[in-house]
């Protein structure tokens, strides 16, 4: 992985979302500050949803849009060689198995989004 897929990459584009997520407008009509819980779709929790309950398409939604997961390390074993797992491994695993609440690296990390959908 490279450019435009690398962990600095995704760590800026988890603080543009933070950013964007805690935007208000004033919407005239409404007579009030609106954010994105006012507009968002949020399929498992329509009628009161939090910020987590928007779904937002994001690559960083494979780590539930956390930087601490997409940060962890595990050591992982195959029988014959020990080596390092990390964002990558988990990622690869997530593109291929989307709907899977557990990859099978070491990281043993969900691929659900955090809103709880794939």
């Amino acid at each position: 992985f490279s450019g435009v897929l690398s962990a600095e990459v995704l760590r800026a584009l988890l603080g543009l979302q933070e950013r964007l997520a805690n935007l208000t407008a004033w919407a005239p009509t409404a007579g009030r500050e609106v954010t994105l819980r006012d507009v968002c779709y949020a399929p498992l929790n329509p009628t009161a949803p939090g910020l987590g309950d928007c779904c937002v398409n994001s690559v960083t939604q494979y780590f539930q849009n956390n930087s601490t997961r997409l940060a962890m390390t595990a050591t992982q074993s195959d029988g014959e060689k020990t080596g390092t797992v990390d964002w990558r491994d988990h990622l690869i695993y997530c593109v291929n198995s989307p709907l899977s609440f557990k990859d099978i690296t070491a990281l043993e990390l969900s691929c659900m989004a955090e809103y709880g959908g794939p």
